[in-house]
C-alpha cells in the first residue's frame, strides 16, 4: 500500500511549478502531514486515507465536506475556491494549486502509486475505431484463458477493472478515477488493460504520467472542432500525437491521413510497427503486419494475416470491411506482447463489440438492422460504402442525428456523406444537449444535396419504427442502420443526463412489431 504523505505531494507540485501554497500542513506530524493512499475527486468513492480533488465547475463545498465524513485526510483545490474550503474544512491539510487540471495529474498518480507498473497498458487512439480495436484485443488477449477475464478495459462503452464494471461516461476518465481503475486491475491479478485514448484526454492531462507499452494510432479525421472541444484541427491532431509521448512502442496504420507526420511523431517511442489492410507496400513504407485475400460477407471478414513472425487465414466475426484495419492494428499489438498465431486466430474468431456493426435481422429475412456507433464523416464514409458492398442490391435507410453543443461540423457533414449510400435518411435526435433537436436536424436538411430522399422525425424511438415501416412498404429487400449511438443508454438534454432506450432494443421492438 502506497503511503506517501501530503508533504511530499506538496514538494511534488512545488518542483513542477503548481503549488500556490498549502493550508494546515505540517511535516511530519501525524494530524497535519497524513499519509495517502489514494485520490479521489467524485465523494461517491472516496476511501479512508484519500486526498479529495475538489474540482468542476459545478463544484459544491458539500461534496468536500461528504469526502471527510468517509476518512479523505486531505484536499487538492485551486486558488479561486481556497478560501472558501478552508472555512468548511477547518484544520484539514491542503494543497492550493496554480493549475489544479495538470496538478491533478500529478497527485492521483503519486497517491495511487504507479500501478501501471504493474501491469502491460495499451492506449488505443484515433478518430474511429477505438471501441472496436479494444474490443478485439480484448477478446485475444482473454482468449488464452476462456472464461476467466485477463483483461482490464476502459472506453466510451464499458469500464471494466477487475473490481467495478459499469457502463462508461467518458472514453477515458478524469485522473483520480482513472489511476483508481488502473490499481483495481492490478491488485486483481489482471496482466493487461486496454483503453482508449481521447483527444480530449490527450489536451487535458487526464493521462499525464500513464506509462504505455504500446500507442496505437488508428487513424485521424476532421471531428471534435468545436470552442468547447479543440478549437482548430490542428489543436485535435497536436492532441492525438501526444499519446507516443508516454509510450514505449508505436504501432501505426500506414492507411491514415497524415502519415508522414504520425510516424515523425511515432519516433518519440523506443520500437514502431505499422500494419495495413491494403497489401504491404504502402506510401513507401513496408507494413510490419499486413494482409489480402479479403472476403467480406455476411456477418463476417475472412483474410490471411502476415506478421514478422508467423501467417494464418483468421475469421474476424464481425462485419464491416473497416473492422479488418482495426483487427490488423490488434494483432500488431499482439505481435509486440508476444502473443502467437493460435490464440489470436481463437480471439479473433468470437469477437463481440456491442453496439459496434451489431446485425439485427429480422425473423423474415427482409430486413437487416444494422446498429452502429459511427458518428462522424470520417466513420460515415467507411461505414456505407462497407454495407452497400456486404449488401448488394439491398435498398439502404439510414437513421441518425447530430450533437448539439459541439463537433457542429456533423450536422453539415453527415447528411453529405449518408446520401452517397443512403436510398433514404431519417434525421432525428442524437444528444442534444442546451439545443433543440428540431433546429439541429433542420441545419440537417439544409446541408443535405439536392435530390437527396430525407425526412425529419425528432423522437428518435418513432424514427426507428418509422424506418422500419418504410422498409416493409418496399419490395426490395432493406437495411436499416440505426447510426450514431452504439450502446450509450443516456443522452444529454437541458443540462440534464436524461435516460433513453438503446437503439438494439429500439430496432428489434420495431422489427417484432412486423413479425407474423
Amino acid at each position: 500500500m502506497n503511503t506517501i504523505r501530503v508533504s511530499s505531494l506538496a514538494d511534488l507540485l512545488a518542483a513542477h511549478d503548481l503549488l500556490d501554497h498549502a493550508v494546515d500542513l505540517v511535516p511530519d506530524s501525524p494530524a497535519h502531514d497524513p499519509q495517502v493512499t489514494g485520490a479521489d475527486s467524485d465523494s461517491r468513492f472516496v476511501r479512508a486515507g484519500h486526498i479529495f480533488v475538489c474540482k468542476g465547475a459545478a463544484f459544491k463545498p458539500a461534496y468536500l465536506e461528504s469526502a471527510l465524513q468517509k476518512g479523505a485526510v486531505a484536499y487538492l483545490c485551486d486558488t479561486q475556491h481556497a478560501r472558501q474550503l478552508s472555512q468548511v474544512a477547518h484544520g484539514v491539510p491542503a494543497l492550493v494549486a496554480t493549475d489544479l487540471r495538470p496538478a491533478m495529474a500529478l497527485v492521483a498518480l503519486e497517491s495511487w502509486d504507479h500501478p501501471d507498473r504493474q501491469l502491460q497498458v495499451v492506449g488505443i487512439t484515433g478518430t474511429k475505431g477505438k471501441s472496436t480495436t479494444s474490443y478485439i484485443l480484448r477478446s485475444v488477449l482473454d482468449a488464452d484463458q476462456p472464461g476467466q477475464p485477463r483483461t482490464g478495459i476502459i472506453g466510451s462503452i464499458q469500464t471494466f477493472d477487475g473490481v467495478e464494471s459499469a457502463e462508461s461516461i467518458n472514453t477515458t476518465p478524469e485522473p483520480c478515477d482513472l489511476w483508481r481503475h488502473v490499481s483495481n486491475t492490478a491488485a486483481s491479478g489482471l496482466p493487461y488493460l486496454v483503453m482508449e485514448v481521447s483527444s480530449q484526454a490527450l489536451k487535458y492531462n487526464r493521462v499525464d504520467g500513464l506509462g504505455l507499452d504500446v500507442a496505437v494510432f488508428l487513424n485521424i479525421g476532421r471531428d471534435h472542432i468545436s470552442p468547447l472541444e479543440h478549437p482548430t484541427w490542428q489543436d485535435y491532431f497536436a492532441s492525438k500525437l501526444r499519446i507516443f509521448q508516454q509510450a514505449k512502442v508505436a504501432v501505426v496504420n500506414l492507411e491514415t491521413d497524415h502519415l508522414d507526420e504520425v510516424l515523425d511523431a511515432a519516433k518519440a517511442c523506443q520500437r514502431m510497427l505499422t500494419f495495413s489492410s491494403q497489401g504491404r507496400r504502402r506510401h513507401g513504407h513496408d507494413a510490419d503486419v499486413w494482409c489480402d485475400h479479403v472476403d467480406s460477407g455476411f456477418g463476417q471478414n475472412k483474410f490471411l494475416v502476415h506478421t514478422p513472425s508467423w501467417e494464418a487465414n483468421v475469421t474476424l466475426s464481425m462485419p464491416g470491411l473497416f473492422n479488418v484495419d482495426n483487427a490488423l492494428a490488434a494483432i500488431a499489438v499482439c505481435e509486440v506482447l508476444g502473443i502467437g498465431a493460435d490464440q489470436v486466430v481463437r480471439g479473433l474468431s468470437q469477437v463481440s463489440v456491442p453496439g459496434r456493426m451489431e446485425l439485427i435481422p429480422s425473423s423474415d429475412g427482409h430486413v437487416v438492422g444494422i446498429v452502429d456507433f459511427a458518428h462522424n464523416a470520417m466513420s460515415f464514409s467507411k461505414f456505407g460504402p462497407s454495407v452497400r458492398k456486404e449488401f448488394p442490391g439491398w435498398r439502404v435507410i439510414s437513421v441518425f442525428g447530430a450533437t448539439g453543443d459541439k463537433a457542429v461540423e456533423r450536422r453539415e457533414e453527415l447528411p453529405v456523406e449518408a446520401a452517397k449510400w443512403s436510398d433514404h435518411m431519417v434525421f432525428t435526435k442524437d444528444d442534444p444537449g442546451h439545443e433543440r433537436v428540431e433546429d439541429i436536424c433542420a441545419a440537417m436538411a439544409k446541408a443535405t444535396p439536392q435530390g437527396a430522399s430525407y425526412e425529419i422525425v425528432p423522437d428518435r424511438a418513432q424514427a426507428v419504427r418509422h424506418a422500419v415501416d418504410l422498409a416493409y412498404q418496399s419490395q426490395r429487400k432493406t437495411v436499416v442502420c440505426v447510426l450514431a449511438r452504439g450502446t450509450e443508454s443516456f443522452e444529454h438534454e437541458n443540462g440534464q443526463l436524461v435516460p433513453d432506450a438503446l437503439d438494439a432494443d429500439m430496432l428489434r421492438q420495431a422489427l417484432a412489431a412486423h413479425q407474423g
